[in-house]
């Protein structure tokens, strides 16, 4: 059998001809990405790839420009499943077959347990009936053009810090009503290929280990047909993550499910033939239906191709970056801004410039373009007479940044030459280098680059320079590694990262700490740069496992660099700036650096001296609007002291022309917070016991998870969650419940339908949000439960001025059940229910009740 004839092979036959050792091999990745290949039966290999926001396809450095769209948080704002669903098949599935991906690793449905999670950015909510319906959108989108889906991290994936051995310890109730709903709604929704375990212990069981899970809910209960694969490195053992329901170690690196382990397992019979031939059959059911679609199946890495701009797609993207900005502030109409009115805009702050698309770790992705606010706002701003000042104001960022867009290659274009030296019998550097190619990124992460050309120990040259300065600077460099480096400027050592290193959080948690050191460039001046790498470990103590001398694992290194500024000077610029303007604009935020997958964030303050220069800037300029970017929430003491204020998230590839048309009004916002801000970290619900004791975290806020927390604790929130602001204003009237009794004796027959008006009260056409939550009656036992819990919402786009638009909302079991561990299912109580109406979880315009007269009894979806 050909591969290519693979899309209508018998599996059963296949499976039953399977050798052991071959079906231990396709339990088993092969490199970074690929699933086995058996050519004997015409089995082909296939490709998965990252990820949530962008399909980044096979390589971690110089990989392929991608398109890249809003991050989840941000999605989940739009509350736009149909606009989700565009994006999964316009933008995602057909990036994937650009890279020959057959399924993606996404997306992330874990719930948003506190804004210091560092993946935070890429969950879609804190409420699991948001996340699950926007993340059944996403699913089906991209699985409607043939490309796989592989929903992640099941579960109970909520924090970074000590990942792969926390153990979450969570009441069976919340389990269920809270972590395991969203991957619920979807398979209900959607049917992902493919599910992804979490690193984390759940109920002290690894998820990767634990048949509950794995066999019991998922497959079990909610018939889950795909395939289980752990998350990179994410499987701890052999036997127990077989018998589990892992069919799919990943990567196919330094695993658990090699020849030798497996033999010993087979002889010691902690495995028998017929398990690894049940994984195996899983594996092979994934890569047939890959083969029955578009996507291609491959024998090998296949060939992987640049995205390509397109008018459509990136008006797509653009649309998508303003419909998940949201309006948090706007007093006195300040927006949107009036082209013909404003003579003088001010824009200020650390994100004004930079290009803050994603979140940092395995979201991270090679952008085919990429559009910073500030030039959003110059784009918009062309054919006016409004004349636009910059001025930095203050620094936050964590590292120095890179400079990809400074420094050039010998050959007068954008990046830098990497020159690979193999090492003689005394381990000095050749004299020629063996492979030599020009990179426009000063990131460079080796962890899936082919090496086996090169000799254990090998050396990296990076040779490029900086253009002529206007005048002298006083420029901070600083190198960042997993091994050692150096960095050389008109050939004097600036910085040593190879005889002192102290260990950091870059390059998952693997690299050194930032060493750092000045150069005065000089005016007119062409400045020769030089980075020599040794992929050998200085020895600094966590660094990447290894001890002076080692060869190490994932070898990588950075160059970041800035002028050296006076802050206080910045801050006064920014001051005098903002004084002379019509309109202050500040854009702050943080970066992918400050919100990562490996690590979690310390605090939810913006970055250095972010706020005093919002205080500073809203003093001088009444008219002072901010744009906050960052993919979960921050403290914004100032909020009340800004006339507008938008949370742009991060925005994908048109970022900073999303905000640009929200900011002068091409683009009425309709967006809704995905989760609560908060006036400051001591209200977040997991404040006490986020981030555990020794390895366990216990899920102490239960169900009061996100607003629930803050609507029952009467603690008053900055901004709570579902709330954001349009241009237009909209009433809510005339709600009626097709039944004031329903039955829950049979609770598969539940169905009550909402009806209600929206009229557009405002000037312009725009959209609202509406948002159903349910109020159950007190429980029998008198179990604490929270007042209102969202079950519903309805898009009501595009209404004109003065227009009244009716819809109907519907009510299944599922807004009226809660969780018995006592009877292992789901109870429909009888009693008497609030439905409420809300434009945000505190903002409840209309009310119903309806009675359920008998209770009954569900189970599986």
């Amino acid at each position: 059998m050909k591969p290519s004839d693979f899309a209508n092979a018998d599996i059963d036959s296949i499976v039953e001809q399977l050798t052991v050792e071959e079906a231990a091999s396709l339990t088993a990745g092969v490199g970074w990405w690929h699933t086995a290949a058996i050519p004997r039966l015409g089995v082909p290999a296939i490709k998965v790839s990252d990820g949530p926001n962008g399909v980044r396809g096979q390589r971690f450095f110089n990989g392929s420009l991608a398109k890249c769209i809003p991050c989840a948080t941000a999605l989940g704002s739009s509350w736009d499943p149909e606009l989700v669903h565009e994006l999964g098949s316009r933008i995602l599935a057909p990036e994937a077959k650009l890279r020959a991906t057959s399924v993606i690793l996404a997306p992330t449905v874990n719930i948003q347990r506190s804004p210091l999670g560092g993946r935070s950015f890429e969950s879609f909510a804190e409420d699991p009936v948001l996340s699950g319906t926007i993340a059944a959108a996403y699913v089906n989108g991209v699985q409607s053009e043939g490309v796989g889906c592989t929903i992640k991290h099941f579960v109970c994936n909520d924090q970074e810090n000590s990942r792969q051995g926390s153990d979450s310890i969570v009441s069976d109730r919340a389990l269920r009503e809270i972590y395991l709903v969203p991957f619920m709604i979807a398979q209900r929704d959607a049917k992902p290929w493919a599910v992804m375990t979490a690193y984390n212990k759940v109920n002290g069981l690894h998820a990767s280990e634990h048949p509950g899970l794995l066999q019991g809910i998922l497959r079990n209960e909610w018939g889950f047909d795909g395939l289980v694969m752990s998350d990179w490195w994410g499987t701890y053992s052999l036997d127990l993550s077989v018998k589990a329901g892992v069919d799919l170690e990943m990567p196919g690196l330094r695993n658990w499910r090699i020849p030798a382990l497996i033999e010993r397992s087979l002889t010691s019979h902690k495995l028998s033939a017929n398990d690894l031939k049940v994984r195996a059959r899983e594996v092979l059911k994934l890569v047939q239906l890959a083969a029955k679609y578009n996507a291609p199946v491959v024998d090998g890495d296949g060939e992987e191709k640049f995205a390509t701009d397109s008018e459509s797609d990136k008006t797509l993207l653009r649309r998508a970056a303003a419909a998940s900005t949201v309006l948090l502030r706007n007093e006195g109409g300040v927006l949107p801004l009036d082209k013909t009115k404003v003579k003088k805009i001010a824009l200020i702050g650390p994100n004004a410039k930079a290009r803050v698309i994603y979140g940092g770790g395995s979201a991270q992705i090679k952008p085919l373009y990429a559009v910073s606010p500030y030039e959003g706002i110059v784009n918009a701003l062309k054919g006016t007479n409004v004349q636009l000042e910059y001025v930095e104001g203050s620094r936050s960022f964590k590292s120095l940044p890179n400079l990809d867009y400074e420094i050039l290659n010998p050959d007068g274009k954008r990046g830098w030459r990497m020159e690979y030296y193999n090492h003689s019998a005394d381990d000095k550097p050749e004299g020629k280098p063996v492979k030599s190619l020009d990179v426009t990124e000063t990131t460079v992460l080796l962890n899936d680059t082919n090496l086996d050309d090169f000799t254990p120990h090998f050396t990296l040259r990076l040779r490029g320079h900086l253009p002529p300065r206007k005048t002298d600077e006083v420029f901070e460099f600083g190198l960042t590694v997993v091994g050692r480096a150096r960095l050389f400027v008109d050939g004097t050592e600036v910085v040593d990262n190879w005889t002192k290193q102290r260990p950091g959080t870059y390059f998952f948690n693997r690299g050194s700490a930032e060493e750092r050191g000045t150069f005065t460039l000089r005016a007119g001046k062409t400045h020769e740069i030089l980075v020599e790498f040794n992929n050998v470990s200085g020895g600094a103590p966590g660094l990447d496992g290894s001890g002076a001398g080692d060869v190490v694992n994932s070898p990588a290194v950075r160059l970041g660099g800035a002028p050296v500024v006076d802050a206080e000077e910045e801050l006064k610029s920014a001051e005098l700036a903002a004084k002379g303007a019509d309109v202050a604009i500040v854009v702050v935020g943080l970066n992918a650096e400050w919100e990562s997958e490996s690590y979690d964030r310390t605090t939810l303050a913006l970055p250095g001296r972010t706020d005093e220069l919002v205080f500073r800037v809203a003093k001088a300029n009444p008219k002072t609007v901010v744009v906050n970017q960052s993919g979960s929430a921050v403290t914004m003491p100032w909020a009340h002291d800004v006339a507008g204020l938008l949370q742009a998230w991060y925005g994908g590839n048109s970022a900073g022309d999303g905000i640009a048309d929200v900011l002068f009004g091409d683009y009425n916002p309709s967006a809704k917070l995905s989760m609560t801000f908060p006036h400051r970290l001591q209200d977040v619900p997991s404040f006490l016991s986020f981030g555990g004791n020794k390895g366990a975290v216990i899920y102490s806020e239960d169900l009061y998870v996100g607003y629930k927390h803050y609507v029952d604790r009467g603690i008053a929130p900055l901004f709570p969650f579902g709330f954001g602001l349009s241009y237009s204003t909209f009433n809510y009237s005339d709600l009626s419940l097709s039944s004031s009794k329903i039955s829950g004796s049979d609770p598969s027959k539940i169905s009550l339908t909402l009806s209600l008006t929206i009229t557009n009260t405002g000037s312009l056409t725009g959209t609202e949000v509406v948002q159903i939550y349910v109020s159950p009656p007190p429980h029998e036992q008198g179990e604490p439960q929270p007042s209102r819990s969202l079950k519903a919402f309805a898009n009501f786009k595009d209404l004109t001025a003065g227009e009244k638009r009716k819809v109907e909302v519907k009510l299944d079991k599922y807004a009226f059940s809660a969780w018995e561990e006592d009877v292992k299912g789901w109870v429909v109580p009888a009693g008497t229910y609030g439905v409420l109406v809300a434009a945000s979880s505190e903002d409840v315009r209309l009310k119903g009740e309806v009675i359920v007269e008998k209770q009954g009894l569900w189970k599986g979806l």
